[in-house]
C-alpha cells in the first residue's frame, strides 16, 4: 500500500534534552500504525511534529504529500487528531461541540450521524464536564473524525479508562479504520497494540529501536517457552531436567512449571506420554509483545 506518512531523520530538542533523535518511519494507507514506548520516550513529540503542532529542529515529514508546517491549513482538512490532554469547556454540550468543530471544515462529516455511530446521541445535550471518562473519549474520537479526515492520530486514547471502557474504545477504533481512515495510535499498553495494530514502532529515548508487526516483534524476543501443567501422578524431576530442551523445572503448589527452548513442549509431552503421565490443565506461554518491548528497551546503553 502507498505511504500516507513519511518521516525521515526527525530530530527535536528541548534545551539540553533530546526528545526525538533522528526518527524515521512510514505509515501505509489503511493501516493502524502503533507508536509504542514508555512515558517520556518521545512518542507525543513525534506525533505533534507530524500534526504540525511542533517545529522539528531537522528532518523531513510528509503527510499525504503535505509538509505539516508549510501546508498546515491544508493538512488540517485531511488529518484529524485526538491530543493526549485534549479538553473542552465543562459547560459545552456534546452536540454543540460537534456542530462547532464541523464548521471548521470544507467537507465535514454529518456530525449527527457521527454522534449516533459513537453512541453519543443520548448525550447530545449533556455538558462535557458531566460525561464519564469513556464518554469523553468517544467525544474526542468524534471531534477527530468530524472533518472526514483521511488520517487520524490518536494519542494515549485509553489512558485512565476502566477495562470495559478501554475495550469498547478498541472496538470504536476498529470501526473507524473500517471507514477507510488510516490511524496512528500512540500507546504504552501492550495489549492495546497487540489487539489493534498492523505494525508497531517501538521508541526508546527518542529513537526507533524496532518496527514490525506485533507478532513479528514477539518472535524476535527470544524468550524461553514456559509450560505449566498438573501431572496425573507424581514423578521424578530428573525425567524432565534430563531433557536437552529443558532448562528448569519448578513447582507452584501442585503445578509444574517447565522452562525451555522452542522444542520444549514437544519434548515434555512426549516423555510424559511414554511414562503414562497426563499433563492436566496444560498451558503454554510464548513470547509476547511485552517480552519484546522490555527486551528492546533494556538494550539501550546505560540501562
Amino acid at each position: 500500500m502507498p505511504a500516507v506518512i513519511e518521516v525521515q531523520g526527525l530530530h527535536k530538542k528541548y534545551r539540553d534534552t533530546v526528545a526525538v533523535d533522528d526518527v524515521s518511519l512510514t505509515v501505509a494507507e489503511g493501516e493502524i500504525f502503533g507508536i509504542l514506548g514508555r512515558n517520556g520516550a518521545g512518542k507525543t513529540t513525534t506525533v505533534e511534529c507530524i500534526e504540525g503542532l511542533r517545529r522539528p529542529d531537522r528532518g523531513e515529514i510528509r503527510v499525504l504529500g503535505l509538509d505539516p508546517r508549510r501546508d498546515r491549513p491544508e493538512l488540517t482538512q485531511v488529518l484529524g487528531a485526538q491530543l493526549q490532554d485534549s479538553q473542552l469547556p465543562d459547560s459545552l454540550q456534546v452536540a454543540e461541540a460537534l456542530r462547532l468543530y464541523a464548521s471548521f471544515y470544507r467537507a465535514p462529516a454529518d456530525w449527527r450521524e457521527l454522534m449516533d455511530l459513537l453512541g453519543l446521541t443520548g448525550k447530545a445535550k449533556t455538558p462535557f464536564g458531566k460525561l464519564s471518562g469513556g464518554q469523553k473519549q468517544r467525544v474526542s474520537i468524534a471531534l477527530a473524525l468530524v472533518g472526514s479526515p483521511r488520517v487520524a492520530v490518536l494519542d494515549e486514547l485509553t489512558t485512565g479508562l476502566d477495562p470495559q471502557a478501554r475495550r469498547d474504545t478498541w472496538d470504536l477504533i476498529e470501526s473507524v479504520r473500517s471507514r477507510g481512515v488510516t490511524i496512528v495510535l500512540v500507546t504504552h499498553f501492550m495489549e492495546e497494540a497487540e489487539r489493534l495494530c498492523d505494525r508497531v514502532a517501538v521508541i526508546d529515548a527518542g529513537r526507533v529501536v524496532a518496527v514490525d508487526t506485533p507478532a513479528g516483534l514477539a518472535e524476535q524476543a527470544e524468550e524461553d517457552q514456559r509450560i505449566q501443567f498438573r501431572p496425573s501422578v507424581p514423578f521424578d524431576d530428573a525425567l524432565l531436567t534430563s531433557l536437552p530442551d529443558v532448562t528448569s523445572v519448578i513447582y507452584r503448589g501442585d503445578v509444574v512449571v517447565v522452562t525451555g527452548n522452542s522444542n520444549a513442549l514437544n519434548a515434555v509431552t512426549s516423555i510424559l506420554a511414554r511414562h503414562q503421565i497426563v499433563a492436566r490443565q496444560l498451558r503454554v506461554e510464548q513470547a509476547s509483545l511485552e517480552d519484546a518491548f522490555f527486551s528492546l528497551t533494556s538494550k539501550r546503553p546505560g540501562k
